[in-house]
């Protein structure tokens, strides 16, 4: 299946970083968005990514501008009828993306395959949720999207083969390294990273370290690019309590359980770097 329109649902950071690296490949990009005001601005965000891109030489204006005229966004679901893929990026909630994909699959043409960015949540539940579950996958890229060179393919119980081997193809093409994983919570990265962070709070919350010297013996003593508590901040901590939840209650397993602290900061809105204070402060 020759993919040349995708579709992708969300025009938050991920959205707008799957849209780039699409578009790269050749293909045209639509990015569906809730609001006209939101869609509008996840392109003026493109726009500048691209700009600095150019300006530090990475790409050039030609190829920029010709990029740029392959994404288009859109408040209006309907656009997306003849794509020939499109990938979900909102927000890590299941019962919002069943409902998205419900109303995808009423929406999209009935060959084209619907995809899932989850990097936590059961995709067999969201093919459930159409009249086309063997074209239904999870694609899970990481943040930031243009960078990051790792997506997993998840593959749930009802997906064919023409429908991960076709996934397989476009993320090579994307330029990136493809990793076929199970359907299971956390797949690999977050299956193993997240009771990694979870054991950092709980060491703090023993008073084992600071924040800053926890971060820092972990950048020096293993060679991480950030420490647990500055990654914590940038994934977001209400998507890391929400990921920890799913891992919980997928494994049952008390490492699993989030940690009391991580909790409370949510409650309070200290979500990290998108509100501007987690475990450290950003205003």
């Amino acid at each position: 299946m020759n993919l040349r329109s995708v579709g992708v649902l969300g025009s938050g950071i991920m959205g707008s970083g799957i849209a780039e690296v699409v578009a790269a490949t050749g293909a045209h990009v639509i990015v569906r968005s809730r609001s006209l005001a939101s869609a509008e601005a996840m392109l003026a965000g493109l726009d500048a990514s691209l700009a600095r891109q150019v300006d530090k030489g990475k790409r050039s204006a030609e190829d920029a501008a010709a990029l740029r005229s392959r994404v288009n966004a859109t408040s209006s679901l309907s656009d997306l009828a003849d794509c020939d893929l499109v990938i979900e990026s909102v927000v890590e909630d299941m019962d919002v993306k069943k409902t998205i994909f419900n109303e995808l699959d009423r929406s999209v043409r009935h060959d084209a395959i619907l995809a899932t960015n989850t990097s936590t949540l059961s995709v067999i539940d969201l093919a459930m949720e159409t009249s086309r579950p063997e074209r239904v996958c999870g694609v899970h890229f990481f943040n930031p999207a243009p960078v990051m060179s790792l997506v997993e393919v998840v593959r749930p119980l009802s997906a064919n083969d023409e429908t991960i081997d076709t996934v397989l193809e476009f993320v090579r093409a994307c330029g990136k390294d493809p990793v076929l994983v199970a359907d299971r919570a956390g797949f690999v990265v977050n299956a193993l990273l997240f009771p990694y962070l979870n054991d950092a709070i709980h060491l703090y919350e023993r008073g084992v370290a600071s924040l800053e010297g926890i971060d820092l013996a972990m950048k020096g003593g293993c060679g991480f690019p950030m420490g647990p508590f500055a990654l914590l901040d940038l994934v977001g901590l209400d998507t890391s309590l929400s990921i920890l939840e799913a891992l919980h209650a997928e494994y049952g397993e008390a490492r699993f359980a989030p940690a009391a602290l991580l909790k409370r900061m949510v409650s309070a809105g200290r979500l990290g770097r998108k509100s501007g204070w987690g475990f450290y402060n950003y205003r």
